[in-house]
């Protein structure tokens, strides 16, 4: 709660109408990853609301959400830490329209979850990816299926992250949990243990370098 009260507190200052938070939900550090899932947010009668996809309980499907700051990070964080990222005014324009109506929140969504969906398929969608997706809608019209916002993000130069997933560590993720996938991959990608999937932190790099927001700010 004192996370989420520093993160209002900061948004508030700042004066943005909505953004995207990230939570240190368990530890990546592994595949080099610091942030495990991103929101996004928007200011609502004076207070900030959330929305984004959550996994049911390590099932193999998932939904959207709307919640307030607190929930976001009442949820056995790895680390209690947060950054922000706040998009040009034009951005956050067309984005807020969208946050606010369920419909065209739930208009990309997949049930399927994978934690490693492939950023260029839709057998499955992981919640970073539909955070991703939605904003690409929100920014083109024409964006509105996945396979068109993908289309979008493309031509904008996103690049998601590589993570190197031998084949035993593959073969006991998808064994052992619901909510790990990997048939979704391009084979030349996946036996050579080469597993694209979207990250925060992958998200948040391309915002900055295309210029359509600013640096993380990050939130202790």
């Amino acid at each position: 709660m004192q996370l989420a009260e520093h993160t209002a507190q900061m948004l508030d200052q700042s004066g943005p109408q909505v953004v995207a938070i990230a939570r240190i939900g368990q530890n990546l550090s592994e595949y080099g990853v610091r942030y495990s899932h991103v929101c996004l947010a928007y200011r609502d009668n004076g207070q900030w609301r959330v929305v984004h996809k959550l996994n049911q309980c390590g099932t193999a499907y998932a939904a959207v959400y709307r919640q307030g700051l607190g929930e976001l990070f009442l949820d056995d964080l790895y680390e209690y830490e947060a950054a922000v990222v706040i998009p040009t005014p034009e951005i956050q324009a067309r984005l807020l329209p969208v946050v606010r109506d369920n419909t065209r929140l739930a208009q990309l969504n997949t049930p399927a979850y994978s934690m490693v969906a492939y950023p260029w398929a839709q057998t499955y969608q992981q919640s970073n990816q539909w955070a991703l997706e939605t904003f690409a809608m929100a920014q083109e019209p024409v964006a509105a299926t996945r396979e068109r916002a993908q289309a979008w993000l493309r031509l904008q130069g996103y690049t998601p992250t590589t993570l190197h997933i031998g084949p035993m560590k593959r073969l006991g993720g998808r064994l052992t949990a619901a909510n790990i996938a990997f048939d979704d991959h391009p084979n030349e990608k996946r036996f050579t243990d080469r597993i694209d999937t979207v990250t925060v932190d992958s998200v948040f790099a391309w915002l900055n370098r295309t210029d359509m927001a600013a640096p993380a700010q990050l939130i202790r």
